[in-house]
């Protein structure tokens, strides 16, 4: 529950204030003091009549009604000292920075229930306990520095961990990224990361509230009310980007499928950002240079120009945005040699545009405008400059300062010398600019930007799918695990998924007569043992009746065999789909190259179920291994519309069969005409 008083109090207590700045109950109370809050500001400290010029009650009794409570005691102080405010104060908002509670220990948990208990009888907001506090335009209410520039069209920042909300601001503030509040949610008691955000999408007005929405999140708990309100606040025109902390771990269960075991909660958080639509990053740097560049006018394109005086770094930024798929294009012709002849010589045109050294701010001038106005194929510019040595940069600066404000092509301004031009980059800075000082951590976060999603829709796809045979075929399986193999085709065809024909039997003469009709060469397969493959249990290219009658019996004394399956021996490129459920999120479905490239190089790419054909696409596009699927060195593609539509028929299969826990379609076999399931394995598990 987010209240007024939490977000304009009209009056604040620090509990626990001190004339010692270096404590939390000091600093906080310094910083609302020299950020300006307008309110009544009161003192809680039995030992002070005054504290930092504050009057300071002894007892929380004592004080006039309040507004917002801000406690930095001891843990066990608190939970009577919110009692008392609550019902006697009408306090109705709590930011705690104490820690020992729940984080800690047992007792510390039960101290945080007894103050849930109370703030929620009372209708009152709580922030934390074990967090730096909240800050807006109205209040400073954090102990901690930097205090960053704020202004109602900055950014909001909302951060499971207060101590990263620090290294986030002190990021941020170097490079001009202004804010307009800082949630530190710390144990998240009553408000979590996903509360403040839906907090922000059912109030948001567009014409006051900020459009841009960092999140620093450690755990995701309710994983339904993070997507949809991140995905409303998107639609409505903001931007997020995030950072999901902890995702290493795999599932603590030892997965039996391949897709169980290189599924990890990370597979998960992939899949509900891309549904979503936000911008993930995996560093506070990328996060904050995100953040920068979303305050910038909206790319309209992927093609950059590239204006420097410094060689190197042109280069490094030219291979960072050719990695994320966009483009540094050549320039040639009239116009090119136009612009060369306008700069010194030894200057280069081509792209990057290199001014030397010694290039005049009226060279970097003429530069921008070539690229405005003639060079049509360049959908924004770079400008990396920082200080040679030889010259101040205030006049170079100024010029960007005035194209950046007439252009309507995006500039992006690098400017390393924060230290050797250190006045001239904080005179830019205060003209409301933001700076990227490091060109590749630029060229790496605008491709992750152009790469992201929008958010996607909510419709289930149902076309060529028949649902009601689905769940009459679940619900005739008779018990929990690895499913026979004529379920699994039956499940397949009903999603209109198409799978190659196969016979499974654990009769020899049916099983040579089936390959006789379909014809040779076929595969075999073992039936009963999970991983066939490690088991000598797969048997590819057998040319005739002889071999086949060999490997069936051979295959038949494997452990826990029970019948042979025959297929007929298709070619193609091998792909991968698989799915498993994860707790809260429902199913991630991935994909990838298949065969023995989806363990080895583990390059796949997640979504939740149920997914659209936009996201199917995204899931390929997003593959290190795209190249291929695309066709390369004279190799021929894959169907990419295909693939993409078994990727939406299987996850549509999933929401209406949420008894699949884990399966895997390895390999798909893949032409540039069809896309056919050859080997599919599903693990169910039903309710009692």
């Amino acid at each position: 529950m987010i209240t007024t008083q939490l977000l304009r109090p009209e009056s604040i207590v620090v509990v626990g204030a001190s004339n010692n700045v270096h404590k939390p109950g000091g600093a906080i109370l310094k910083n609302l003091i020299s950020g300006g809050y307008r309110g009544e500001l009161r003192a809680i400290n039995p030992k002070e009549a005054e504290v930092q010029g504050i009057p300071s009650f002894a007892d929380a009794k004592d004080i006039p009604d309040t507004d917002l409570a801000i406690l930095a005691i001891p843990a066990a102080l608190c939970p009577d000292v919110v009692e008392t405010l609550a019902r006697e104060k009408q306090t109705r908002a709590f930011v705690i920075l104490s820690a020992g509670f729940g984080e800690e220990t047992h007792e510390g948990a039960l101290l945080e229930e007894r103050i849930l208990e109370t703030v929620n009888k009372y209708g009152a907001s709580l922030i934390g306990p074990n967090c730096i506090g909240v800050m807006n335009t109205w209040h400073h209410s954090v102990f901690s520095q930097p205090i960053p520039q704020l202004s109602p069209k900055g950014v909001d920042l909302i951060s499971s961990s207060g101590a990263t909300a620090v290294f986030i601001l002190e990021s941020a503030v170097t490079k001009g990224l202004q804010f307009n509040s800082v949630w530190s949610v710390g144990n998240a008691k009553q408000i979590g990361v996903e509360d403040v955000l839906g907090y922000m999408d059912e109030a948001f007005d567009p014409e006051k509230d900020s459009g841009i929405k960092l999140l620093y999140i450690e755990s995701i708990g309710d994983p339904d009310r993070l997507l949809f309100h991140a995905s409303s606040l998107i639609k409505k025109g903001c931007k997020i980007a995030a950072i999901k902390a902890g995702s290493s771990e795999s599932g603590s269960r030892a997965a039996s499928s391949h897709t169980g075991a290189i599924a990890s909660s990370d597979s998960a958080v992939e899949a509900l950002f891309r549904k979503a639509g936000i911008v993930r990053c995996y560093s506070r740097e990328e996060l904050t240079t995100v953040g920068c560049v979303f305050t910038l006018p909206e790319l309209r394109g992927k093609n950059f120009a590239i204006i420097t005086h410094a060689g190197g770094p042109g280069v490094m930024l030219t291979d960072a945005l050719s990695k994320g798929g966009l483009n540094v294009p050549r320039l040639e012709g009239e116009a090119a040699d136009e612009l060369k002849a306008g700069l010194f010589p030894g200057a280069a045109v081509g792209n990057p545009i290199d001014i030397l050294a010694t290039g005049t701010p009226e060279h970097l001038r003429l530069c921008i405008d070539y690229c405005e106005e003639k060079f049509e194929n360049i959908d924004a510019m770079m400008a990396i400059f920082g200080t040679p040595g030889l010259v101040t940069m205030f006049e170079m600066y100024d010029v960007l300062h005035e194209k950046m404000q007439t252009c309507r092509k995006p500039i992006f301004p690098i400017l390393p010398s924060i230290n050797t031009a250190g006045a001239e980059v904080a005179a830019f800075l205060a003209k409301g600019h933001v700076n990227f000082a490091d060109e590749v951590t630029l060229g790496t976060a605008l491709s992750r930007i152009v790469n992201a999603p929008q958010p996607a829709t909510n419709e289930i796809e149902l076309f060529g799918v028949d649902v009601p045979r689905i769940r009459r075929i679940i619900d005739s399986i008779p018990a929990n695990g690895y499913i026979e193999p004529h379920y699994v085709q039956a499940l397949l065809h009903s999603a209109g998924i198409p799978i190659v024909d196969e016979f499974v039997s654990g009769n020899k003469e049916e099983v040579i007569a089936f390959a006789r009709r379909c014809g040779f060469p076929v595969v075999a397969k073992v039936v009963g043992p999970v991983h066939k493959s490690d088991v000598g249990g797969v048997v590819l290219n057998i040319k005739g009746e002889q071999h086949l009658a060999l490997e069936f019996d051979r295959m038949m004394q494997i452990p826990e065999a029970n019948a042979i399956m025959v297929q007929p021996m298709l070619k193609g490129t091998e792909l991968f789909i698989g799915a498993k459920y994860e707790e809260k999120f429902g199913h991630v479905v991935l994909c990838g190259l298949g065969g023995i490239f989806v363990e080895v190089l583990k390059d796949v790419s997640s979504g939740l179920a149920p997914l659209s054909y936009e996201e199917a696409y995204s899931m390929i596009h997003s593959l290190r291994a795209y190249k291929i699927i695309q066709g390369t060195r004279g190799q021929k593609g894959v169907n990419e519309d295909k693939f993409a539509e078994i990727i939406v028929r299987l996850s549509t299969l999933l929401r209406f069969a949420t008894e699949i826990k884990e399966m895997d379609i390895n390999p798909l076999l893949a032409t540039e005409k069809e896309v056919i399931a050859v080997d599919a394995r599903i693990r169910i598990e039903k309710g009692e």
